[in-house]
C-alpha cells in the first residue's frame, strides 16, 4: 500500500511524552506485574452523581440531539460568570468575556494559534505541562523558557528575562497551582505578572486547571483577581479535576473579550460546539451543590499527608505540594529522573513520572499523582522501603 508522508507541520510536533510513558507501563501490566500506577493525572474519582442526573436528564431532550450554537448555549456561559463571581469575587461579562472549550487543553493549544505568528516568542514555564509545547509547534512560534526552581518557589523570576526575549514575546503560559510542582502563587506573583505584561505588551494565558484543589485550608486564587488582569490576558479552566469530568471534555476560557474573540473565531473553523447534553451537565456542575468539591479536595490532602509522611519516615526528604493533585519529589542524588523512575517500575512496579519529560528543570525530580487510594499509596511506600535507598527500613 502506498504511504503518504506526513507534512512538514506534524513532523515537528514535540513527542507526546504521556503517550510513550502510557505503553511502558503497561508493558509491565501485560506481563502480569501489580504496578502501582502514580504517573499519570487521571482522576479515579466517578462524576458526581447529580451532574451524571443530569446529563442522562439533557440526553433525551430533543433539542440536544441538535448542533449546538457554533460558540456555546449562553445558559452555560451564564454559569461561568456565575460561578467566578462566586468562588473568586471577580465579574465576567458571559457574551464577550467566555470562550467555551472542548477541555482545557483545546484551549492551552489553539491560543498560540489565535495570538502568535510565525517566528515569534512563547514564554513557557519549565518544568511544564507537555502540551503548552504543542501549542508552540502548532504556531511555528519559538519558545523561551521560564525556569521553575525551588529557591524561587517553583514561580518564574521576571527579572532574568533578558529584554531581548521580552521585547520578542508575545505570549506566557503560567499554571498555579502547578503541574507537576505542585506550587501555588501569591497575589503580589499575580500583581507582578500584570505589571510585566502590561509593560511589554504580553498576552497573559492562567493555565487554572487545579483553581479547586489547595491544601491547608488555603483556597487558590485566580489571575483574574488582580487589579487589570483582563487586560492582559485570560484564564482556562476545565471542569476535568474539580468535577471528575476527564472524560467529557468541556472547560472554558474568561477574560480579555478581544483574545476570547480570536478562540471563538479559530473554534468557528474547527468545530460546531459541545454537546448540548454536556453543557447542561456543565452548568449543573458550576451552579449546583459544591460540597463535592470540598469532599474531593479533604480526599486529595488525605492522600497527600499518607504519601508524604510516608516517604519522610523513610528517610527520604520530600515537600509536601500546596496545590494539585501531583506530589515533585526529588530523587537521590545519584540517579537521574529517568534512572530513578525506571529503578521504581522495575523493581518496586511502581509508575512515576521522570522530572525531564517536563522539562530540563525538572531533571532531578519525579512526579507523583495522588490520584489512587490511601492503601494503595501505603503501600507504594512499603515497596520502596524494601528497596532500601533511604536511611531507614519501615513496614508501614
Amino acid at each position: 500500500m502506498k504511504q503518504f508522508p506526513p507534512s512538514d507541520l506534524l513532523n515537528s510536533l514535540p513527542k507526546q511524552f504521556f503517550a510513550s510513558l502510557v505503553n511502558t507501563v503497561n508493558q509491565f501490566i501485560q506481563q502480569g506485574y501489580d504496578v502501582i500506577n502514580l504517573g499519570q493525572g487521571n482522576p479515579d474519582q466517578p462524576t458526581p452523581s447529580h451532574i451524571v442526573a443530569k446529563l442522562q436528564e439533557a440526553a433525551e431532550n430533543p433539542v440536544n440531539h441538535k448542533y449546538s450554537p457554533f460558540q456555546g448555549h449562553r445558559y452555560l456561559k451564564q454559569a461561568v460568570a456565575q460561578f467566578y463571581q462566586r468562588e473568586y469575587g471577580v465579574t465576567i461579562a458571559p457574551d464577550t468575556e467566555v470562550a467555551i472549550l472542548f477541555g482545557g487543553k483545546a484551549g492551552l493549544v489553539e491560543i498560540p494559534q489565535c495570538l502568535v505568528n510565525q517566528g515569534e516568542t512563547i514564554l513557557v514555564p519549565d518544568p511544564g505541562y507537555p502540551d503548552y509545547w504543542s501549542g508552540v509547534a502548532l504556531a511555528r512560534a519559538d519558545a523561551a523558557i521560564m525556569p521553575l526552581q525551588e529557591e524561587n518557589h517553583f514561580l518564574p523570576d521576571y527579572s532574568k528575562l533578558t529584554s531581548d526575549v521580552l521585547e520578542k514575546a508575545k505570549l506566557m503560559f503560567l499554571n498555579y497551582p502547578n503541574n507537576p510542582t505542585g506550587a501555588v502563587a501569591t497575589k503580589d506573583f499575580f500583581d507582578e505578572t500584570v505589571r510585566m505584561a502590561r509593560e511589554h505588551d504580553i498576552c497573559v494565558v492562567h493555565d487554572f486547571a487545579y483553581g479547586a484543589i489547595g491544601f491547608d485550608g488555603k483556597k487558590p486564587i485566580s489571575f483574574l483577581q488582580s487589579e487589570g488582569a483582563k487586560e492582559v490576558g485570560i484564564e482556562i479552566y476545565t471542569l476535568s479535576k474539580t468535577y471528575n469530568m476527564a472524560g467529557w471534555r468541556v472547560g472554558f476560557a474568561v477574560g480579555n473579550s478581544s483574545v476570547i474573540r480570536s478562540i471563538e473565531l479559530l473554534q468557528d473553523h474547527l468545530y460546531v460546539s459541545l454537546f448540548g447534553a454536556v453543557q447542561e451537565a456543565a452548568r449543573e456542575a458550576l451552579t449546583g451543590p459544591q460540597e463535592c468539591v470540598k469532599e474531593l479536595t479533604a480526599l486529595y490532602e488525605r492522600r497527600r499527608n499518607v504519601l508524604i509522611d510516608g516517604l519522610q519516615s523513610l528517610g527520604w526528604q520530600v515537600t509536601a505540594p500546596a496545590g494539585s493533585f501531583f506530589a515533585w519529589l526529588k530523587v537521590p542524588a545519584e540517579f537521574s529522573s529517568a534512572q530513578f523512575a525506571n529503578l521504581l517500575l522495575e523493581k518496586a512496579h511502581i509508575a512515576v513520572a521522570p522530572g525531564i519529560g517536563f522539562g530540563q528543570f525538572g531533571e532531578g525530580y519525579v512526579r507523583v499523582g495522588l490520584l489512587t487510594s490511601e492503601e494503595r499509596l501505603k503501600e507504594a511506600v512499603r515497596r520502596i522501603s524494601r528497596l532500601e535507598i533511604f536511611k531507614k527500613h519501615v513496614d508501614i
